[in-house]
């Protein structure tokens, strides 16, 4: 039995387990780089070469297990695999008292999962960590496509984004008025973590595409853009987060296979769990 991490199976079974894993190797609608539906698989083998004693926190989150819910391998259009992600979600969230987590796959596998999470819990607020608003309504004759992953998300929650530096003229009109942080002004902005907590509160859906990332520290993502997030200051950011609110999902995207992929696979698998840290030193206490 493969299981996350390596862990023991006693730890990875959906009865002891306290957190949900699903994948969703997805690529369908990606326009750049390709290879994204080998992220799940990249994630999981970096994840099995870590150690798993977290330094910061000082514990051992995969002690409250974690359990591979399976993939969604549905891919024969992007609204099938949104609809078989929506499907699997709920299916996940009607197990009580654990976290749904995501890995993809591109940006486009979270528009089911946001969308099922926002029908369970109310005043959702979804905070995307982005170099990309991925606004658009309809792109290349699909709302499902990677460049809409939050269109819907902003129509019907709080979203707040984060890392943002390439958009496209048409996606001004639908910023959330005061709830972008763009990285030039991150940049210059040494209060920037505290002035994104004052956006975020309640239920909170967290969404991170790697390309939030400067490049330096993930190259292999699909559209990597100059001038992202760095590793301490993200950190920052997302304990304070679960210190502050209730998360109650989140989701990795956009890993990208390519001859570099090993750095970036390993901080996706140490994000991952630096955020189990977070959730479990939050929540029990």
């Amino acid at each position: 039995m493969k299981t996350y991490a390596g862990i023991s199976e006693d730890k990875a079974s959906l009865e002891n387990a306290k957190v949900m894993l699903l994948t969703v190797p997805y690529d369908g609608t990606s326009t750049w780089g390709k290879g994204a539906d080998k992220g799940p698989e990249l994630f999981l083998n970096a994840s099995e070469n870590m150690e798993l004693y977290d330094i910061e926190t000082q514990t051992e989150p995969y002690l409250e297990g974690v359990f591979l819910a399976g993939e969604v391998s549905e891919n024969s259009t992007p609204e099938a695999m949104t609809e078989a992600v929506y499907q699997k979600t709920q299916e996940l969230l009607n197990q009580k008292d654990k976290l749904f987590t995501l890995i993809g796959g591109e940006h486009s596998v979270s528009i089911g999962s946001i969308r099922a999470v926002g029908e369970k819990f109310d005043n959702l607020t979804v905070l995307q960590l982005d170099a990309h608003t991925d606004l658009r309504p309809e792109y290349q004759g699909s709302v499902c496509n990677h460049a809409c992953a939050v269109f819907e998300a902003n129509q019907k929650h709080n979203l707040v984004q984060v890392g943002i530096r390439s958009m496209d003229i048409e996606e001004t009109q639908y910023l959330p008025e005061g709830r972008v942080f763009f990285a030039q002004e991150i940049a210059n902005n040494e209060n920037w973590v505290n002035d994104v907590l004052e956006k975020v509160s309640g239920n909170v859906y967290i969404t991170i595409d790697l390309d939030a990332f400067d490049p330096s520290i993930v190259p292999s993502t699909g559209t990597p853009e100059p001038g992202g997030l760095q590793w301490y200051p993200t950190l920052e950011l997302l304990r304070k987060v679960f210190e502050k609110c209730n998360v109650v999902a989140f989701d990795i995207v956009e890993l990208m296979d390519s001859p570099m992929a090993k750095p970036s696979a390993f901080l996706a698998a140490k994000l991952y769990y630096k955020m189990l840290a977070y959730y479990h030193l939050y929540k029990n206490n």
